[in-house]
């Protein structure tokens, strides 16, 4: 069995190769390592493997292996599950930037709790592209009112724009969906709005991060690549 930091050499690899491919440079695309249900002891295997970008799911796991982390120079976390309200304050200074803000609802809350903590928070709008009823993120055609709402929160900055694509069967049928939001990112960057800086494009993870890269995306969340199949909590 390959070891993580095998896994890891490989994986910057495949992503320079899909880089080159798509006439890009590979250094502007990010590898982040999809953290949930796995040990601090495995994560810190892959910050020594290069990763210096950390994915967290959850809230509560990630306080809890919070201080586990070898977490040296340039290594960031950010949070890309679902986050409800009442669990902001739990990865407020933990996590430097959220990518999984769907709702102005949601962004309110991190800039209230970061005005009060006197904590600036980076944040990405996370987008359904598929229109899935399972997933979470603002609905495509809604995306541009709700920037230029984020825009004017306090303690906040929106960086770009995630997705989670539908998971598809026939080949390549996916692609529409990664190059919708590139097109979509595209758009929102030529409105130059105050505040708003869309510089970051997450999507693509261990099973379409080829396609995803295309398409444009600036940082790829793969978790099962690096660490193998995660175990079911």
């Amino acid at each position: 069995m390959s070891s993580i930091a095998d896994n890891v050499k490989r994986l910057r690899e495949e992503i320079a190769g899909a880089a080159i491919r798509a006439g890009r440079n590979p250094e502007d695309v990010k590898l982040m390592a999809a953290t949930k249900t796995q040990t601090p002891q495995a994560v810190n295997q892959a910050i020594a493997a290069g990763i210096t970008l950390l994915g967290e799911n959850r809230a509560q796991e990630l306080c809890e292996k919070y201080d586990e982390y070898d977490k040296g120079p340039g290594v960031e976390i950010h949070f890309i599950g679902h986050l409800q309200t009442n669990k902001v304050k739990m990865v407020l200074g933990k996590a430097s930037l959220v990518q999984s803000v769907g709702s102005l609802k949601l962004a309110k809350e991190i800039s209230k709790q970061g005005v009060a903590a006197g904590i600036a928070t980076d944040l990405l709008l996370e987008i359904n592209v598929g229109g899935e009823e399972s997933k979470s993120g603002v609905a495509p055609q809604e995306a541009e009112e709700l920037v230029r709402e984020v825009a004017l929160l306090p303690a906040v900055k929106l960086r770009g724009l995630m997705a989670i694509p539908p998971i598809w069967q026939e080949n390549g049928g996916g692609e529409r969906f990664f190059a919708g939001m590139q097109e979509m990112l595209v758009d929102i960057q030529s409105k130059k709005i105050d505040n708003v800086n869309m510089e970051i494009l997450s999507m693509g993870m261990s099973d379409d991060f080829t396609v995803a890269i295309k398409h444009g995306s600036t940082l790829v969340r793969v978790g099962t690549a690096i660490f193998g199949q995660r175990q079911r909590v």
